[in-house]
Parts: structure tokens; C-alpha cells; sequence
């Protein structure tokens, strides 16, 4: 009996010293790596006993050096080659022919591979969907240009009905006979393709008007449809992403309905085609990074089923339960789960696992860059990763604090009724009024259960309607345990150093620390090397920029690249010196086209500056980590900055010969660190002139929020403080407070009362304070 259990002891050390290892469900074995400027992951499919992936570069529409990748239960990676790469996310089943069309890719039952080249099918590949007159044996493709194609699922044989909007390339020869129908549809950068109810429905999210590039309010994208013949049909004008339907990625049944989710500037845009007529819902945008009106900083939005009772849809930032049966007789059900960081291309159910495919890290910042930066170069090679969780994970993240409006700046006749706008699942909820030509404004608690429905009871030549909407920050101010390896702000040694991921296909990572020149690689070993050029070149490449925010007695102040003024909460102002000094990465690329901003002890969620930048910012949490330098690397999150005596573990990495160290987890991790809290406002003491409005102060996503006011004069002073609900400079009075000589007056905000940022003016000229603490 003994031997028996030695036997079986050994045989499962075995098997599990095979099982690769993961940090946070990220496997760095299972990294993705190409030569393009981006690298993000396409499409994630299981079939066939295997998980399959694909992943694409930016703008190649006759192929790449990306790759299909065939994940075995295991967790190892093959690389196929039969790869011919390209910008592809589609995917879809095919339950007829039993086989998966996967970019270029066709896969069987067996896990044969077929492909049909760019030379046959050019090209950047967004979508698939149903046949809508032989769905047994042909299958459409549609490109991120507006092209659309029809393949034969046996013999691949290629048709082309409207032609891709990119110009074959110079010496390309394409053996196709392409279609002399350009595409009329306004937009481009398409997104998704579905079919039912007789017609073929596409999505694009982007516009070839210059604006987008700055502006994200620029009209941009489209939805159209298409009956068998001729150009695409506009739906709406507006960025559209996911397209599908009850029936997934398998396609639906021929009268199924149809959902597409997109947004504008108000908020996100929930289209419905069921019995041939189309709806319009909107639901509020957790995060504001996804905003920008070229479309680019979206990736793939998707819905899809993993195995529970609702989809799970993925959109601006935010993991949102969707029903299977969302229709127009039954329109209820859909709540947000929880706010994310991770940019998700797709994602799917594997093996009772969740499994995200992210776009981690490009090697082009793309609009991507700001002063606060400096000029770094953050990344040598783009390189992404998958995102292994459990199936809770989507309800356990941060907080999905919500905006949006029904209107904005609008024309309304009386009698006018805006789109149904979903309120459910908030416990806080507000509806702001505002008519800008009268400057009149009010809140409202919301009581609707499900959809708020907005109707003008009067003409206004300028209004708008905004909604806010919060559950609070059940999240406590201690950090999770996993974090007790980095240094504290007031420590007086810790391990420090500067990184970045190497070009030059090395893929590995350079961090340069005051004792030497370290490197590290796919098993996580973290070894010193003999490298002095590689060590100055990481610490010129990513040297931290000095003087990039202002640090005052009232609170963080940032200029930006507009020159426009914002101010921060500190969480602590122990993190003042090191600030000053320059010995903390204050702002950085953390995921493709996502920054991260650290300040006095808070990290913040960056929108890139074409999504409105610092406008709409918004914290995630607060600590007394002493970061050094933070940023991707395998989709790993990593920070340096660590307790000298820290002993390695699931989340700290130690060299070799034990003089650097690095925090490793998942940037979602950051969640765990504790809500976000601080203390300031825009005056301290500050001599102000009367009728002076001060800086925007930030309040959005903070709990607890107390505002105090005083000033030195020997008479009564009123105070105006004004909300601004949106980012957008849509400023409301929230109040009037007189405060007397002496007096320090307090006032505390309902948690209802919601929005992006505070100013504050003085009636008289006086020295004077105005401070918040976040708790």
C-alpha cells in the first residue's frame, strides 16, 4: 500500500511540475509576440479539443508576421504554420461543415488547417456570418474596409460583392476578380457582421474626417445593412462594434433578433432588430478610455455566451450581464458586473475557465502620447497575452461607477421623448436637467426600475439630460496581501529599478537597477547579465520625466497638452519628496493605448487625449506602495519598488544573486489595493479674486466626500460651488454657501449627488480654502 501511494504521490509531482506557471491566470509561456506595431489577440476559439487564437497587427491587409495559435489542454503553445497573418478578428462556427473559420483560417473536426490568402481574399478580416439563401455550404467575410465576401465552406471558393477599401499594394497581385462596387457607408474601421431577418448586418466605429484624430465628439461610424445585392444601407449613423445574436458565434435561426452595441458622445447605443424593425437603447459608459471617434481604441467589444444564464458582454470598461432572450417583448435584465482595466480583443468559456484574449502592449504609442510621459519608449516589441480566470471574475473587479445622457446640447420640441436609458442595478441615481440658454438647472432622485424614460415637457433650444449612477466603494483601504512585498512610502530602502520589454525579437525583459543590469524571460527567472550598453539604453529609453505635475499646498495640479488645468487629491503627502525628486514613474502606457497615471499614492485610469484625455479620468485605487516604475510586460503587470527582505514568491520575483526584485501580478490586481481616497481641493489658503472660479477639482469615483470652506474676511463670504457632470465642461450650481468671518463651514455630499469634477468661486476677494476629503 505504501509503494502504491509513493507511487501515486510521485506521478502527480509530475504532473504538476508540468503545468506552466501562471501569476494572476497569466501564463507567460502562452505570450504572443509579432513585428507590427501592435499585437493584440483577434479572436479566442475552443474547438476541436483545443483553444484557438489569433492575433493581428495594425492596418496589414495583405497579411504579417502574426500568427494562429493552437492551445492544447495543456497549455502549450503551437504555433501553426500555416500562418499568413494580417489584421483579423473574425470567427464563427460552422455547424454544417463542422469546422471554424478563424481569420484566414479553417479548422475541422480533426484540427486540419486550411487558409485562404490574402492574394485570394485582401483585406482586413472583421467579421463572419450566415449565409442569408445557402447558409449549409457558403458563409460570408466582411473587412474592416467595408469589403464583404462570400466563401464556398468546401472549396473555398472566393466571391467578392463589395470591394475592400484599401488599395491593393504596389507589385500585390490579388487572383481574385474583385467587385467594381466601392462602398458608399459612411465610416470605416468595421467591426462586426451578423446575419438574420433576410438581411446581413455590419458595424463600423470610425470616420476618415481628420477631427476624429483630436476630437471624440466628431460625428464617425456606422451601421448598415445589406439584402443580397448592391452597397451597405445606413441604419444609424453612429460607432457601432458587436453585432450578433441569440445564437453566438454559431449564428442565430433566420428570425432571430439582433443586438449591436456601439456609442456617441452621450453614452453607449444598444440597437435591436426584431421583427424587422429596429429600437434604440442607451446604457451609461463606465470607463471613457474607448471614446476616441477614430474608433481605434475600442479593439473587438463583444457578447458572447459562457455558460451561465446571461451572456457576458464586454464594452467602455465595464463586464455587463446580457440575456439570451433580450428582445422587444422582453427588454429587461441587463446590469453592469464590474468596471476592468485589461483592453479584451475576445474571449470565451475553456475548460470551466474564462479566458480573455488582451491587447497588452504595442510597440506603437499610435495618438498615444502626452507631455506627463515624457518622451519614453515604452515598449521594444508589441506582444500580448491571454487572461485565465475563474468564471466570478467578471463580478469582482472594480466598481462600476456610470454615466451618460439621453441629451446633449439638444434641440427638443415639447412632446419629445429620448431613448429608454437603463438604470437598473444602480442603488444611487441621478437625472440632471439643464437648459444652457437659461442657465436653470436641477436633479432629480431616479425611481424608474429598469429604463428611464426622459421626456420634454417643453421646447429648449439647448439642453441636456445627464444621468449618474453608483453603488458606492464597498472596497476597504487595506491592501490585499499580495502586495506585501513592494516598499512603503515612508521605508528607507527599497529595491528600485527601471524596465522595459526588448525589441529585437528577444523578448525578454531589461531592468536597469543601481546595482546592475538585470534581464527576464519566459520562466520568470530574473538574472543579472554583464550588459552595460543594454543598461544605458533602458535607463535613457524609459528615464522618469521631472517636473511633470505641480505639487502645492491645496492639491495635485496637472497641465495638460491642451493647457488645460486639473486638479488631483494626494492620498499622502509622504509621497511629496520622492515625487519632487523624479524617483517616481509618474505616468505610463499600461495597456495598448491605455495609460496610467500615479500620483501621491493613487493610480488612475488615463484616457489618451483624443478620448478627452484628463477630463475624464478616473481613480482605481489608493496605497502607500513606493512604485518606482510600472508597466506590461507578457501581459503581466509589474512594478518596482520592493522590501529589500522580501523573499520570492507567487507575486515577487527575486534575481539570482538577490539584489533586484519585482512585483508581478495582473493590472486588474490593482483593484485589490483599496478604494480610492485623498484629501485637497482647488484652494488652500489661496488668495483668490471675487468672482474667480477655481481649477476643476476631481470628485468622480470617490466615497465619503466632505467639503470644507473658510476664508480671512470680517465679513459673511458666499461660496458657489458648481459640478461638472460630464468632463465636457457641462457645469451645474450644486449650491450657495455663505460663510462667516471665522466660520469653517462643512458640507457633505449625498451619494447621489455624482460628477467628473468641483470648482468653486468666491463672492469677494479673500484669502481662501476650499478642501475635500475622500474617505
Amino acid at each position: 500500500m505504501k509503494t502504491h501511494l509513493l507511487a501515486l504521490s510521485l506521478f502527480a509531482g509530475i504532473a504538476l511540475a508540468q503545468e506552466p506557471r501562471s501569476i494572476s491566470g497569466i501564463y507567460p509561456t502562452l505570450a504572443m509576440f509579432n513585428n507590427e506595431g501592435e499585437c493584440g489577440t483577434g479572436a479566442v476559439v475552443p474547438w476541436a479539443d483545443r483553444l484557438w487564437v489569433i492575433t493581428y497587427g495594425p492596418h496589414l491587409p495583405f497579411g504579417s508576421s502574426d500568427k494562429l495559435y493552437e492551445i492544447t489542454p495543456e497549455l502549450t503553445q503551437i504555433v501553426r504554420p500555416e500562418s499568413v497573418g494580417g489584421t483579423p478578428a473574425n470567427r464563427m462556427i460552422h455547424p454544417e461543415s463542422q469546422q471554424l473559420f478563424i481569420g484566414p483560417y479553417i479548422i475541422d473536426a480533426e484540427r486540419k488547417v486550411r487558409v485562404i490568402p490574402p492574394y485570394i481574399m485582401p483585406g482586413r478580416l472583421t467579421g463572419n456570418a450566415r449565409h442569408l439563401t445557402d447558409p449549409a455550404n457558403k458563409i460570408y467575410y466582411a473587412t474592416m474596409e467595408e469589403g464583404l465576401y462570400e466563401v464556398d465552406v468546401k472549396s473555398l471558393a472566393v466571391k467578392n460583392f463589395i470591394r475592400d477599401g484599401n488599395g491593393i499594394k504596389k507589385g500585390f497581385k490579388v487572383e481574385t476578380p474583385l467587385s467594381k462596387l466601392n462602398s458608399e457607408l459612411p465610416g470605416y474601421h468595421g467591426k462586426g457582421l451578423y446575419s438574420s431577418q433576410g438581411r446581413l448586418i455590419y458595424a463600423n466605429n470610425g470616420d476618415r474626417d481628420k477631427r476624429v484624430l483630436t476630437d471624440p465628439t466628431t460625428p464617425s461610424g456606422a451601421l448598415g445593412e445589406w439584402t443580397g445585392s448592391g452597397d451597405w444601407q445606413l441604419v444609424r449613423r453612429n460607432q457601432f462594434t458587436e453585432v450578433t445574436g441569440p445564437g453566438g458565434i454559431s449564428g442565430s435561426d433566420a428570425n432571430a433578433p439582433v443586438w449591436s452595441i456601439g456609442w456617441d458622445a452621450k453614452s453607449l447605443i444598444l440597437m435591436l432588430l426584431d421583427g424587422g424593425k429596429w429600437q434604440s437603447f442607451r446604457l451609461p459608459k463606465v470607463s471613457h478610455s474607448y471614446d476616441g471617434a477614430h474608433g481605434w481604441n475600442t479593439e473587438w467589444p463583444r457578447i458572447r455566451d459562457i455558460g451561465e444564464d446571461h451572456l457576458l458582454m464586454t464594452m467602455h470598461g465595464a463586464f455587463w450581464s446580457f440575456p439570451k432572450t433580450f428582445s422587444s417583448a422582453n427588454a429587461n435584465g441587463i446590469r453592469a458586473r464590474s468596471a476592468y482595466m485589461k483592453v479584451i480583443g475576445d474571449f470565451t468559456r475553456w475548460n470551466d475557465r474564462l479566458v480573455f484574449g488582451c491587447d497588452d502592449s504595442a510597440k506603437s504609442e499610435f495618438l498615444n502620447k502626452r507631455q506627463v510621459k515624457g518622451g519614453i519608449d515604452s515598449v521594444g516589441q508589441s506582444q500580448s497575452n491571454l487572461w485565465f480566470t475563474s468564471p466570478d471574475t467578471p463580478d469582482k473587479l472594480g466598481p462600476a461607477h456610470a454615466s451618460g445622457a439621453v441629451w446633449l446640447h439638444d434641440r427638443v420640441k415639447a412632446g419629445d421623448e429620448a431613448d429608454p436609458f437603463l438604470v437598473a442595478g444602480w442603488k444611487h441615481r441621478s437625472l440632471w436637467l439643464v437648459d444652457h440658454v437659461s442657465g436653470e438647472s436641477k436633479r432629480l432622485d431616479v425611481t424608474d426600475d429598469e429604463w428611464l424614460r426622459v421626456k420634454a415637457d417643453k421646447e429648449g433650444k439647448d439642453v441636456s439630460a445627464v444621468i449618474t449612477l453608483t453603488n458606492g466603494d464597498a472596497r476597504d483601504t487595506k491592501p490585499d496581501a499580495i502586495f506585501d512585498g513592494i516598499a512603503r512610502i515612508g521605508d528607507e530602502n527599497a529595491q528600485t529599478g527601471l524596465f522595459r520589454p526588448r525589441g529585437e525579437n528577444k523578448r525578454t525583459l531589461s531592468f536597469a537597477t543601481k546595482d546592475g543590469y538585470y534581464e527576464l524571460g519566459t520562466d520568470l527567472a530574473l538574472q543579472r547579465v554583464d550588459d552595460a550598453a543594454a543598461k544605458a539604453f533602458v535607463e535613457k529609453a524609459v528615464a522618469i520625466p521631472k517636473n511633470v505635475i505641480t505639487l502645492d499646498a491645496a492639491s495635485v495640479l496637472v497641465v495638460d497638452d491642451r493647457g488645460r488645468r486639473w486638479r488631483l487629491p494626494r492620498a499622502s503627502s509622504a509621497f511629496d519628496a520622492a515625487t519632487n525628486a523624479g524617483e517616481l514613474r509618474i505616468c505610463r502606457e499600461v495597456a495598448t493605448e491605455r495609460d496610467m497615471l500615479s500620483a501621491c499614492g493613487t493610480f488612475f485610469e488615463l484616457p489618451a487625449e483624443n478620448a478627452d484625455g484628463f477630463a475624464k479620468i478616473r481613480p482605481i485605487c489608493s496605497h502607500d506602495l513606493r512604485v518606482t516604475d510600472f508597466g506590461g510586460y507578457r501581459g503581466l503587470f509589474l512594478m518596482s519598488g520592493i522590501k529589500p527582505d522580501a523573499k520570492a514568491s507567487d507575486h515577487i520575483l527575486r534575481s539570482d544573486d538577490g539584489k533586484a526584485a519585482l512585483w508581478v501580478g495582473a493590472i486588474d490586481d490593482l483593484w485589490k489595493l483599496g478604494k480610492p481616497r485623498g484629501e485637497g481641493g482647488p484652494w488652500k489658503d489661496t488668495e483668490v479674486k471675487a468672482d474667480q472660479k477655481s481649477d476643476p477639482y476631481l470628485m468622480w469615483a470617490y466615497d465619503q466626500r466632505t467639503l470644507t470652506l473658510s476664508h480671512d474676511q470680517n465679513e459673511p463670504v458666499s461660496f458657489h460651488i458648481e459640478l461638472d457632470l460630464t468632463g465636457a465642461g457641462l457645469w451645474v450650481t450644486h449650491q450657495h454657501r455663505e460663510v462667516s468671518p471665522g466660520e469653517v463651514t462643512s458640507l457633505r455630499f449625498e451619494p447621489a449627488v455624482q460628477a467628473r469634477w468641483m470648482r468653486v468661486t468666491a463672492s469677494t476677494a479673500c484669502t481662501a480654502t476650499a478642501q475635500l476629503k475622500y474617505e
